[in-house]
């Protein structure tokens, strides 16, 4: 979630506007629940289904209800998210490689519903909240489904690169990057370029967002090849 801007959606905010994405907005409804709700209207009745799925096998995830139309009612969990517990230097850098490569570990062991294995295909600080009773938890499922443990660790991979290339994490953000490509199970780079343009498909608006992938993805490889060679 991006910094917090009024909603689009022509539906009553049923609360204080918490944060706002590039998809939907969040609103706190109690100390313990939020509603989420896409602006476009979309039915998440497939990402709460899948949310489920892994809860199932344990996985940490928040608790949600579909609500009807595009409004999930989700759980409200107090920590921050991991993005800024690394800004902070509240969790180190191998630290927060280990948790964002665990989370993989975890969810690629599961099955998805439709064949292969659940990937969430957004697995990034942003979407990690270190819950003070749970510790770390996978939030916004928009994009998961059922894929390859190497599309989904590239894709992270290339999530960081962006974010390293914009220095979104300090003080070393291209050691996050370099920290989680070695912590990952997989050899993520066959299916780097099917995540570069999963990633370009999203990137509708800016010019400079697809000048910045293009900067990410030699950055994944560059980091890629000084792992291979040790």
């Amino acid at each position: 979630m991006s910094e917090v801007r009024p909603p689009t959606s022509e539906a009553p905010a049923p609360g204080p506007l918490l944060a706002a994405g590039r998809s939907a907005d969040v609103y706190e409804l109690s100390p313990h629940q939020v509603l989420r709700r896409y602006r476009d209207g979309r039915n998440p009745s497939g990402e709460v289904a899948l949310m489920h799925h892994v809860a199932d096998y344990g996985f940490p995830v928040l608790g949600v209800q579909h609500l009807g139309g595009p409004d999930l009612l989700l759980e409200r969990l107090i920590g921050p998210p991991l993005s800024q517990a690394l800004a902070t230097g509240r969790v180190g850098t191998r630290e927060g490689a280990d948790i964002l490569a665990d989370l993989h570990r975890r969810l690629h062991a599961i099955p998805a519903p439709a064949g292969g294995v659940v990937v969430h295909l957004d697995l990034r600080p942003e979407h990690v909240i270190l819950s003070d009773e749970r510790g770390p938890v996978l939030i916004d499922w928009a994009h998961a489904g059922g894929g390859t443990a190497a599309l989904d660790e590239a894709m992270t991979a290339l999530l960081l690169a962006e974010a390293a290339v914009g220095a979104d994490y300090a003080p070393e953000p291209r050691a996050l990057l370099a920290a989680f490509v070695g912590a990952a199970d997989d050899d993520s780079m066959p299916e780097l370029d099917a995540a570069i343009e999963l990633r370009r498909d999203e990137l509708t608006l800016p010019a400079t967002e697809h000048d910045a992938l293009t900067l990410a993805a030699r950055l994944v490889r560059t980091f890629a090849d000084l792992t291979a060679n040790g």
